[in-house]
């Protein structure tokens, strides 16, 4: 009976420290955030999103088209942010007659699309001068769609009415010559 005791108190103590045991040492369930069962594939250029890597291949919304309309916004915009840079006004240097003009944007004219190559365009500009004299200059503009329309040049086309030069259209292309 001794021996039968013996065994008993072992057992006892054997299952009483398995289970203290598993419960000192209990740890909660692992989540797929800390152990994951995939592994991720590394990516070559590590981004947040793969339409941020190659947004021509994953596009996130349609393209705009460049219309008149888009191409007097990108001319407007790129106006006033370079008048802000000048307390307001559009600062131009006018070369024929060695003098900065300061220069306050009346319209940008949208009658029509004027396109003089690939990707690029220009639209007249009618801008005023604190003094009241009237300048239209044509401004261009270059991009592949209205969103990415940025500023290439600036040409001083009329003084008060009188042109420095005029365009004419050929073949859906617009050229510049100049006054004879």
């Amino acid at each position: 009976m001794k021996r039968f005791q013996q065994m008993y108190l072992t057992l006892l103590m054997i299952f009483g420290i398995s289970i203290y045991g598993s419960v000192l040492f209990a740890q909660e369930h692992p989540t797929t955030q800390e152990h994951p069962t995939k592994k991720k594939e590394k990516q070559e250029h590590p981004t947040k999103s793969k339409a941020k890597e190659h947004p021509s291949e994953h596009p996130t919304s349609k393209a705009r088209k460049i219309t008149k309309e888009t191409l007097a916004e990108a001319i407007e915009a790129y106006v006033n942010a370079e008048a802000k840079k000048h307390d307001g006004y559009f600062v131009f240097m006018d070369d024929k007659e060695k003098k900065e003009l300061k220069l306050k944007l009346v319209k940008v004219h949208k009658e029509r699309l004027a396109r003089i190559s690939e990707d690029v365009y220009f639209a007249c500009a009618d801008f005023k001068t604190p003094d009241g004299q009237v300048y239209d200059l044509d401004i261009f503009m270059k991009g592949k769609t209205a969103d990415d329309l940025t500023f290439t040049e600036i040409m001083l086309h009329k003084k008060n009415g009188v042109p420095r030069y005029t365009w004419y259209e050929e073949n859906g292309v617009w050229k510049r010559k100049p006054v004879e």
